[in-house]
């Protein structure tokens, strides 16, 4: 295993710990603004993996194609399963104060961590793809997942509010 692998999962970690400790935070908090931020990622990754895109167009003496469109395809069904599970276990509740809550799910850390493990497994067994290829696959299917996730979240908070 090489530094570059040795940070990434470092990343990685920091990226779980940082997720679990945000959501657990959270629980004591009602959901503001009308739940315009959990859409926030969905804009926000639209943009940075656009100018990723950019960049890994721009690598010297490193053509760029994208993959082939039979992968692309994979990795946004792998994309649209894992935000579906990870929305199956989000759920909000309106309280007695009448604002939303997210509610406690005891299973979101372990579907999140087994979320990010099978993504390592799976990097681990497509690194024989291009460079460029994988990153693609992986910002395909990371996008999908967020915008499942984020946008089902949100139009269950909008039902949640609105009853």
């Amino acid at each position: 295993m090489n530094a570059q692998t040795l940070i990434g999962y470092g990343i990685g970690a920091v990226i779980i710990i940082l997720v679990i400790w945000l959501r657990t935070r959270g629980k004591e908090r009602p959901i503001r603004n009308k739940g315009f931020g959990m859409l926030i990622p969905v804009v926000l990754l639209l943009v940075v993996f656009g100018f990723s895109i950019s960049s890994l167009s721009h690598i010297p003496d490193h053509p760029f194609h994208l993959p082939a469109i039979w992968e692309i395809l994979c990795a946004g069904v792998l994309g649209i399963g894992l935000g579906s599970i990870m929305l199956y276990h989000t759920g909000y509740e309106k309280r007695e104060d009448g604002l939303v809550y997210a509610r406690r799910n005891k299973n979101f850390k372990y579907v999140l961590i087994a979320i990010v493990v099978l993504r390592v497994v799976l990097s681990q067994y497509f690194k024989s793809l291009d460079y460029t290829e994988f990153t693609v696959l992986t910002m395909v299917m990371a996008y999908l997942y967020i915008c499942v996730w984020r946008i089902g979240s949100f139009i269950k908070y909008r039902q949640v509010s609105a009853h």
